[in-house]
């Protein structure tokens, strides 16, 4: 059963006007830094901390839905072996998540479901 939607978008020129590395430092924890660190483009780490940010806020819209509580960095927002995006956190034990990211040159977008786990 659904328990919860959340969708998020973000201008990639807003996390340049903040800066690349004060934005990755606020929301990455040390998983997703690992993984940032192999990325040789400076445009794929742009919408890697893009896509990251948006699934995380996605994930906030959903725990308005209950009584969870977390921030940026309780959240692992990885890649499986063939890339698809995953989410590793104790906020997301009792659920079943399904993420998905994508990205132009100017946004990136995310979609996040909850279900609950049967």
């Amino acid at each position: 059963m659904i328990h919860a939607i959340g969708t998020d978008l973000v201008e990639l020129e807003r996390i340049k006007s903040i800066g690349i590395d004060r934005f990755k430092d606020k929301i990455l924890n040390e998983d997703e830094k690992n993984e940032y660190a192999k990325i040789n483009h400076e445009n794929r780490k742009l919408t890697y901390l893009a896509g990251r940010f948006a699934v995380k806020e996605s994930l906030f819209k959903c725990f308005k839905a209950g009584d969870k509580t977390a921030n940026y960095k309780d959240f692992s927002v990885l890649n499986d072996s063939v890339g698809a995006p995953y989410v590793v956190s104790k906020h997301t034990s009792d659920f079943v998540v399904h993420i998905t990211i994508s990205h132009t040159n100017l946004y990136a977008i995310a979609f996040v479901v909850l279900e609950t786990k049967v």
